[in-house]
This record gives C-alpha cells, sequence and structure tokens, in this order.
C-alpha cells in the first residue's frame, strides 16, 4: 500500500505497541490498559467528526481540498474555520454511489443509536464496495475507537491516511489512541500533525499544550 513517508512510522509503531500490550499478534483485538494512565485519559469523547449538517460543495474534490486547506490555516476566528472546516468534510464525505450513501447513512444512524454491531457492519459494506471512499474507513476507525478496540481502530486509520495525509480528524484519532496506550510522545507528534493542517480543532491546542510539557519540560 502506497504511505505517504512522514506517517511511514508513526503507524507502524502505533499498530506494534497497541499489539505488544494485549499480549497477541498483529490484527488481534487491543484496548487501553486497565485504570487511567494518567490525568489526560480519554480527553475527547471521540475523534472529530464532520458536523451534523453537511454544506453543499462543488464536486472538484482535489483543487477544491487544496484551496480549502489554505483558507483553513488562513480563517481570520472560530466561525470561519468552522465553515471552512465544514466544507471540507463534505468533500471528504461525497460519493458518486447512491448505495454507499445510504450506507453511510443509516450507519450513521445506527451509531448515534450506539448500535455498534450494527454500524460496523454497514461500515464493513462501505469499504468493501468503495475501498477509496476515506470517510468510510474514517468513519469505522472513530466506532472501533468507541469500543476501545485499538488495533482495528489504527489499522483503518492507517487506510485513511493512506488516502488523505490530511485528514486531521484521522491523526487526531491516532494522537488520543497513541495517548491511552501511553505512548504521549508519539500522541503528541500526531496531535501537532493534526493541528498543522487544523489551527482550529477543538481541545487539540490544549493537549499540545500539556503533553509538550509532560513530554518536553517547560520552557525556564
Amino acid at each position: 500500500m502506497a504511505f505517504a513517508p512522514r506517517y511511514s512510522s508513526l503507524i507502524p509503531c502505533a499498530l506494534a505497541l497497541a499489539a505488544s500490550l494485549a499480549g497477541t499478534p498483529d490484527g488481534a483485538r487491543a484496548q487501553a490498559p486497565d485504570g487511567p494512565k494518567h490525568p489526560l485519559e480519554k480527553p475527547l469523547a471521540h475523534p472529530p467528526a464532520p458536523p451534523e449538517k453537511l454544506p453543499r460543495v462543488p464536486t472538484d474534490r482535489t483543487k477544491g481540498l487544496d484551496f480549502l486547506f489554505g483558507a483553513l490555516k488562513a480563517a481570520p476566528d472560530e466561525t470561519s474555520a468552522k465553515h471552512v472546516e465544514g466544507r471540507i468534510w463534505a468533500l471528504w464525505s461525497q460519493t458518486t454511489s447512491d448505495t454507499t450513501a445510504l450506507l453511510m447513512a443509516r450507519s450513521k444512524v445506527a451509531m448515534d443509536a450506539k448500535q455498534f454491531d450494527v454500524a460496523l457492519k454497514l461500515l464493513d459494506a462501505v469499504v468493501k464496495l468503495k475501498p477509496d471512499y476515506v470517510e468510510g474507513w474514517n468513519r469505522r476507525a472513530t466506532i472501533y475507537y468507541l469500543q476501545n478496540d485499538y488495533m482495528h481502530s489504527l489499522e483503518d486509520i492507517e487506510q485513511v491516511l493512506a488516502r488523505e495525509p490530511r485528514h486531521f480528524g484521522a491523526l487526531a484519532g491516532l494522537g488520543m489512541i497513541m495517548q491511552e496506550l501511553g505512548d504521549d510522545k508519539r500522541a503528541l507528534d500526531a496531535f501537532r500533525r493534526a493541528l498543522a493542517l487544523n489551527p482550529h480543532l477543538d481541545k487539540v491546542p490544549d493537549l499540545v499544550k500539556t503533553l509538550s510539557e509532560k513530554v518536553e519540560g517547560r520552557d525556564i
């Protein structure tokens, strides 16, 4: 699988850590160790997700994303940034397949109802039908995260970043998993990468500040 060079070491290390903590071969279920490892455990309820209502966007995906990422970094305030962020999510969520759109809609209903097994089956169908559709992998990664199934979540995050290295939601999710597995250094790396792409992510700047002090020490 083609994989962006700057993520080529982070994801395999994350998978290896999850597997070692689980005491099982790669591909098995891996959960966070029992009990809080540090005061930042579960700092976010779930990884960044699309807004409930996505705006209408043009179909020129590549050019549109390049422009929007520039606009996101230059946004003068949170309101403007959230508007641009919503358009990025809308482009990522676009699909020309009516079947994929229906499966994604049903998976969202199941996810909101905490019927995670149902949502996973629907998303299994999405990634099989449209393996290049980023949001199928990303939503499934989120559900695995909510189930504390970090091994499978990491595997799906890898699929997301292989297709869209700028996916700040997947990078933030990677940081959350690494933090809960006790690897603050790699968590900080992932959060910083997410924030470099989207400086307006909720709570992530505070996480970067706190983890920076913990990993690198306070400035004198």
